[in-house]
Parts: structure tokens; C-alpha cells; sequence
């Protein structure tokens, strides 16, 4: 199903051909309504380069151009912009295809890509913090929307399990553990053992050398040490599992930094023999001397004390994901502090001959209300499962002073959906450079650009259609958007009318759904998606507030619950692709 885009883009095309003129320019949406639902800049950037006037060029070419089934006469504005307003009949027409259609208009890409994701990474040994939290819901949205266009999408979760903490962590287990506060709260008791060590080793270079011993027992695979290694993983991954329940975030593989620990010989030898890396000081390095931005940053791959480092684990996760899981795109979402190792690796990468397409997907930070870097009072980073946690419990509290009489199980359910769809939400409509204040306040408003204001409008639209007694007509849950999902015998495009200008708009909003997703992996950016469904959101409470559905007469009545009903299954399916769950009631 092609989209109004695609369609008046293609007929463009046509009558510069026929007009003997190059394709150029762009056919996008327009910003302002007044000036129609379309737009090209082609004659502006045909004039300048013919040096005619741009109003002659874009004359020229409406004489060749034929688009009066989608469109009225196109009108040349301004400097030589040409309009285009779509017809309330194909509007229409458009509209009631969407509700036959499973993906409502998104086409599958005719480009399919096995892509690896690799996102959210939290080292262990360590509770996730707030910091953590773009890499997930920015990694878990990609991922959703990757699949929902058709790429076969493999999220991996390259924990931090192995590296030099570990010394540390072992000498204070034997040294330092409390049993009883292990037992109360595992993680918190690691953190307390490493942060003690750590300490004692920066004044004791006994201590210091002690961890280090035990590290290399640990490499060396000794089996008290690796019990006590295994123990504090299964630890770290039990309160992860939590945190990823909240989040509802699912990973296809986990594969640690352990897991590549047996192929680092292997990784060092293959590229001292091809000539990518050369001895150096007793070390193992990769020179860039022929790439200027890295000339002067040589990559470490074995230490002259003979151990491997992060650099060396990546080149092994990298022949790993193009070799043995045949990924031909490969997306690591993980903080700017770490351009620099992203752009090292992905040269020796192609220098080693890898075959895929890599790319360092980047983000800001959150911060607190004093603009830095957001911390507990004490300084420390907080916790993720802390902050998740009361995002429910405030979430709660707004769901008991507007719906008091739910039964417990479904305000606890409703609440969790809000709280966290607030949280992932606030992060999603940020542009993902953009650092961001992390506020409750008005992360959890039901007005603004929200999750609350657009679950409500959901909730709304559902509560329109108990209402009307045909509660099953709007689709809901995982599955929304199905063509087997709308009642049966319904006749959309008998039934579907459009006559008032909010009817029209909301109709029009709909529509650019399937233009709309397309984008966001253009420069992996969810926020195009939001910022879509808050515009949505408001288009159909204008048309709510502008055009009674229950109290209209027929066929008006069937026309606008079919209009109710688009917009459910739009709103569901754009939330559920950032990740986000829609209550059936607020």
C-alpha cells in the first residue's frame, strides 16, 4: 500500500520527465496546514540552477502534472514552493484501507537486514542506574520498529561480566563479606565489598597486588575463584531480570564479555599475521597512521603485561555476530563517551575484512534539576530499579484519585503502565543528543507531550466504545492492527464519511502514520515517532471536542466510531512500538 507521499512523489517525478526536467528537490509535509499537506522545493532548486524564475519552473511543471484523484489543483507560494491540498475523498478512501490493513499502512522494506542490537550492557557487580536507561528504551524501540519493517532483528545483551573489577570483588568476598547481608540483599552487599577493596588497594599496595593475584587465578580459570565469580553473576542477573521485567524488555541472546574470553589468543594472532597490528613496547597495537582523525590514537589490542582489554573482547564479539550469528548490520547503542573506541574498532573491523554495516548509535545524559549529571543526595548514580519502582507507586497515586473504585489488581496494572510509559516516554521524544532534565512532575502531567496525555486519549477513545456497547470494536493488546482484529461486516469504506474540516485533519494525521515510522531509522530517531503521536493525540481531541460520535445521527454516528476506532489502533500500535502499554482505563 503506497502512501500519499510516495504516490504524489512518484507523479512528481513523472511530470518533471515530461517536462523534460531532473529529478530533484524533496516532496515533504508541510509545517504550517495553510499552505496544504505538501510540498516541494523542486522548481526553487531547478530555478537556481537554470537561473530562471522558480515560479515559471514550478508553472512549468504543473502543466505536466497530473494529480487531480489525490489532490485539488496544486497552488506555487512564495518563492516558488508548489502545494499540494489532498481531496476529503481520497482521504477517505486512504483512511479505510488503514483499517483493513495489519500494519496500517507501513510497508515492509523490500531491503531486509539481519541486524544485531546491542543495547542496555550493564556491567556486574554493579546495581543499573539511571544512565542506563536511554541505551534500553532507545535500543528496545529500535529493535521494535526494525521488526515491525520487516528486518530480522537479534537484541544482544553484552553484559560486563569479566575485566579487572573482578580482582577486586574476589579478595573482598574472602576478605570482607558479610554472610547475613548477603543474604538480605546480594547486590548491594557486592557493591559495598568492591567499593571497600577498591579503597584499601588506592593506600595498600599489598592489597593492590592481592586483587591482582586473584585476577589472574580467576583467568586462569582457578574453581574457588570461579564459583565466586559465577555466584556474584547469577547475583547481578537476577536483579537485572527485575529491572527488564518492569521495562518489559526482552533480549534474543546474553552473551557476556566472558563468553569471548577463550577467543582473544585467536583475535591477537589472526591480526599480527595479517599486518593490521604490530608489536610495540611489548605490546599488541593497531596504528592508524593512514586515517587522520585517528593518527595520532593507537589501539591497544594485548598489554605488555600480556592481558586483553575491551578493545580486543569487541574485535571478538564483532567476528562473532558476522560470522556466527550472520548479521549483515550491526547497531551498538551505547553512550558519546565511547566514539572514539567505536571508531577504532570499526576500522580494524573493515580492515580485518568484515562484511556489515556498523554503526555507533549515541546519546545524551540525564540530568537532575541542577542540570548535571542526575544523583542520589549522597552522590551516588541511582538506581534504576529504585527510580522504576517509584515511578509506579507515583503513577498509583493518580490512578486512585481518578479511579478509586478499581479493584487493587487493576490499579497495580494500570499504574505500572503509566509510571513506566511516563519514564521510557520522557526519554523518546527527546531528540536522543539531546540531554534532558529527569522531571516527575512533568513526565507524569496528563496534559503536554506526555505518555499519560496519550494513554488518555486512548483510554478515551475505549471508553467511547463500552459506551456505545461495542466494547470489542476497538482492537486492543499486543496484536493491534490486525485486519481480523475489526468486527466483521462493518463496510469501512461504505461507512467511513468525512465532511467537518476536524474529521478531515484527524483523518490526515492517520494517514501519515506509514510515512512516518519509515523515518525514525533514517537517523535512529524514536522522536519523530512520539513527537507523530502527540500530534495525533491532539488532532483527535480536537476532532472530540469539535464532532459528537454518540450522540450523532446515522451515518455520521458509524462514520466518526469508525474514526474512533483508526486512531485506537494507531495510538496503540505507535505506543507499543516505543515500547509503551496502553490501560483500557486511567
Amino acid at each position: 500500500m503506497e502512501t500519499f507521499q510516495e504516490l504524489l512523489a512518484k507523479k512528481f517525478a513523472g511530470a518533471l520527465a515530461k517536462a523534460g526536467l531532473p529529478e530533484t528537490g524533496e516532496l515533504t509535509l508541510t509545517s504550517d496546514p495553510r499552505f496544504g499537506d505538501y510540498q516541494s522545493n523542486a522548481a526553487l532548486i531547478l530555478g537556481k540552477q537554470r537561473r530562471e524564475n522558480p515560479r515559471g519552473v514550478a508553472a512549468k511543471i504543473l502543466t505536466s502534472l497530473d494529480v487531480a484523484e489525490l489532490c485539488d489543483p496544486p497552488q506555487v507560494a512564495g518563492a516558488g514552493f508548489i502545494n499540494f491540498t489532498l481531496r476529503p475523498e481520497a482521504v477517505t478512501t486512504k483512511a479505510a484501507e488503514l483499517l483493513e490493513d495489519q500494519k496500517l499502512g507501513v510497508a515492509t522494506t523490500a531491503s531486509p537486514n539481519r541486524i544485531v542490537i546491542d543495547f542496555g550492557s550493564p556491567n556486574v557487580a554493579k546495581p543499573m542506574h539511571v544512565g542506563h536507561i536511554r541505551s534500553i528504551v532507545l535500543g528496545d524501540a529500535l529493535a521494535r520498529i526494525a521488526r515491525f519493517l520487516g528486518h530480522e532483528v537479534i537484541r544482544d545483551n553484552h553484559i560486563g561480566d569479566w575485566g579487572t573489577q573482578f580482582g577486586m570483588v574476589i579478595w573482598g568476598w574472602k576478605n570482607l563479606l558479610d554472610q547475613q547481608a548477603l543474604a538480605r540483599d546480594p547486590l548491594a552487599e557486592i557493591v559495598r565489598i568492591y567499593k571497600e577493596t577498591n579503597e584499601r588497594s588506592t593506600i595498600d599496595p599489598q592489597i593492590r597486588e592481592a586483587c591482582r593475584q586473584e585476577l589472574v587465578k580467576l583467568q586462569a580459570g582457578d574453581k574457588e575463584n570461579l564459583d565466586i565469580w559465577n555466584e556474584c553473576v547469577a547475583f547481578s542477573m537476577q536483579d537485572f531480570e527485575h529491572v527488564y521485567e518492569l521495562l518489559d524488555i526482552h533480549y534474543d541472546i546474553q552473551c557476556g564479555e566472558s563468553f569471548y574470553n577463550n577467543r582473544l589468543p585467536g583475535v591477537v594472532e589472526r591480526l599480527l599475521k595479517s599486518g593490521i597490528a604490530e608489536m610495540s613496547e611489548g605490546a599488541v597495537v593497531v596504528f592508524f597512521r593512514d586515517v587522520p582523525a585517528l593518527a595520532d590514537k593507537p589501539c591497544i589490542i594485548r598489554k605488555n603485561d600480556g592481558g586483553y582489554n575491551y578493545a580486543t573482547s569487541d574485535i571478538a564479539t564483532v567476528d562473532y555476530r558476522v560470522n556466527d550469528l550472520k548479521a549483515d548490520t550491526i547497531w551498538y547503542v551505547v553512550g558519546a563517551p565511547q566514539i572514539l573506541h567505536f571508531k577504532q574498532i570499526f576500522e580494524i573491523a573493515r580492515r580485518a575484512g568484515y562484511q556489515a554495516d556498523f554503526r555507533h548509535i549515541t546519546f545524551g545524559s540525564v540530568l537532575g534539576d541542577d542540570r548535571k549529571l542526575m544523583k542520589t543526595r549522597s552522590g551516588e548514580n541511582v538506581p534504576l530499579r529504585q527510580l522504576l519502582e517509584e515511578a509506579g507507586a507515583r503513577a498509583r497515586k493518580i490512578v486512585e484519585e481518578k479511579n478509586p473504585d478499581l479493584i487493587e489488581q487493576e490499579k497495580t496494572e494500570i499504574a505500572r503502565k503509566i509510571g513506566i510509559g511516563a519514564v521510557k516516554y520522557a526519554d523518546l521524544s527527546q531528540y536522543r543528543m539531546t540531554d534532558y532534565i529527569f522531571s516527575w512532575d512533568k513526565m507524569l502531567a496528563l496534559q503536554g507531550n506526555t505518555a499519560p496525555y496519550l494513554q488518555n486519549a486512548y483510554v478515551r477513545i475505549r471508553s467511547i466504545f463500552r459506551k456505545a456497547g461495542e466494547a470489542d470494536s476497538c482492537s486492543h493488546g499486543p496484536m493491534a492492527g490486525r485486519a481480523e482484529d475489526a468486527p466483521q461486516g462493518r463496510g469501512y469504506k461504505d461507512s467511513l464519511v468525512l465532511a467537518e474540516s476536524a474529521e478531515i485533519s484527524l483523518a490526515k494525521r492517520l494517514c501519515q502514520f506509514a510515512e512516518v515510522v519509515p523515518q525514525v531509522l533514517n537517523d535512529f530517531r524514536p522522536n519523530i515517532l512520539a513527537n507523530y503521536l502527540f500530534e495525533l493525540a491532539n488532532s483527535f481531541h480536537s476532532f472530540y471536542e469539535a464532532c459528537p460520535v454518540l450522540k450523532a445521527p446515522e451515518p455520521t454516528r458509524s462514520s466518526r466510531l469508525v474514526l474512533c476506532e483508526l486512531t485506537g489502533r494507531v495510538l496503540e500500535r505507535g505506543l507499543d512500538l516505543l515500547g509503551i502499554k496502553v490501560p483500557e482505563k486511567m
